[in-house]
């Protein structure tokens, strides 16, 4: 056959071809626009927030790691209603080595027990050169930072506390191993210990930074049987936290990678920077936000074996994975992932909700109408609403029915 010319019937169906072509193309269009989810803004004015998850009773807890200021860390609730309380209010807070403001970060409910991380807060200062840190010459503002913190909370104090505030004396108190309780009279009262004080730091000299340390900076928490697993931005592993014991030890530790832009743009490696949790199936899932510059296509999931520590791809050729959730929508099994921005390098983009019905597939964009940078997402089944919150101070709701 002689490709140029054209067969006169061929050539008479191109047209028709093309128009429904461009008919299907516009209705998929069409369709994609209808699935994109509005953002609406709940709340604003939060500070710093960085965790959140639904109690029993339909609440919104969100933990705020604060202005940067001391003692402005805190955690509050929500109601169904979008009504803001103050739950605890005075926990660490404090500008990180990168001058992010650092305190409270995520959490998980076991029962009425709520078990929260603090961060690295200013453990560390920044170093004379890009991406080194140093000791804090005058030590941490806090002696809590990148710990675990177990507070009761009774349903009458989700129900009707005024709040409780946490004094700089408890804090100490807390790192001497006591239990602290807050209490507004009767039944209003909380009790809080500390689980887990991780190191607050290692030594990781450099050649040309002899004194470089790498901190701990614990940030995602989720909890299988008696055991709690904790993300760490700041060390790139997960540890393991015995809750029976309260011995802990690192579960899995997540390699560099090449920086696919050097030397255009950032240095040869990229850490790999754990961020959010969940558990699937008794697995863990595990975002790796990769560090700066944060070219697109180099941060994944990681799905970790809990018993072994033994460690697999799941969702690979993200930009900024921040956080994950196991979501039921069209199919059984599918995940929600929350990136921090759809473009790279250095958040370019919106943030955006990604729906993978199975991890191999593409996803589906639920929403691209967050800002950079959206923090955590907790999703109601009762409503089918999507909460996601946002460091610029934002909770913003995405309805997914």
């Amino acid at each position: 056959m002689n490709p140029r010319r054209t067969n006169k019937k061929t050539a008479q169906l191109i047209p028709s071809i093309v128009s429904v072509l461009l008919l299907a193309a516009i209705a998929f269009l069409l369709g994609a626009a209808r699935t994109q989810a509005q953002c609406t803004q709940i709340l604003s004015g939060l500070r710093q927030p960085i965790g959140s998850g639904l109690t029993d009773q339909g609440n919104l807890l969100i933990a705020e790691s604060g202005t940067g200021e001391a003692h402005t860390g805190r955690l509050s609730i929500v109601d169904p209603d979008g009504n803001l309380r103050t739950l605890l209010d005075g926990l660490p807070s404090a500008p990180a080595d990168v001058g992010d403001p650092s305190g409270p970060t995520g959490f998980v409910m076991r029962g009425r027990i709520l078990y929260l991380l603090v961060g690295t807060g200013d453990v560390g200062i920044m170093g004379p050169l890009p991406g080194t840190t140093l000791e804090n010459p005058n030590g941490p503002s806090s002696p809590i930072f990148s710990s675990i913190l177990a507070i009761h909370i009774s349903p009458f104090v989700e129900r009707n506390t005024v709040g409780f505030t946490l004094a700089p004396d408890d804090e100490q108190a807390l790192a001497d191993g006591q239990v602290v309780t807050l209490s507004n009279g009767g039944p209003d009262k909380i009790t809080i210990q500390v689980v887990v004080d991780f190191p607050n730091f290692i030594p990781f000299p450099l050649q040309d930074v002899p004194d470089n340390i790498q901190v701990s900076n614990p940030y995602g928490l989720a909890s299988i049987g008696n055991m709690l697993y904790a993300t760490d931005g700041g060390r790139n592993h997960v540890w393991q936290v015995n809750l029976r014991t309260r011995d802990f030890s690192p579960l899995v530790a997540f390699a560099d990678i090449p920086n696919p832009l050097f030397p255009d743009i950032g240095g040869p490696f990229l850490q790999a920077v754990p961020t959010g949790i969940a558990v699937a199936s008794g697995q863990l899932l595990v975002t790796l936000l990769r560090g700066a510059p944060f070219p697109t296509g180099t941060s994944t999931v990681e799905q970790i074996d809990p018993r072994t520590g033994s460690d697999t791809e799941f969702i690979s050729n993200l930009t900024t994975a921040i956080d994950i959730r196991p979501f039921r929508g069209r199919s059984p099994s599918g995940y929600l992932v929350l990136e921090a921005s759809s473009e790279g390098p250095f958040f370019s983009g919106p943030g955006t909700v990604l729906r993978f019905d199975d991890p191999a597939d593409p996803p589906v964009v639920v929403a691209d109408c967050l800002t950079p940078v959206p923090s955590s997402m907790t999703f109601n089944n009762r409503n089918k609403t999507l909460y996601v919150t946002q460091t610029d101070g934002e909770l913003i709701a995405i309805s997914l029915q």
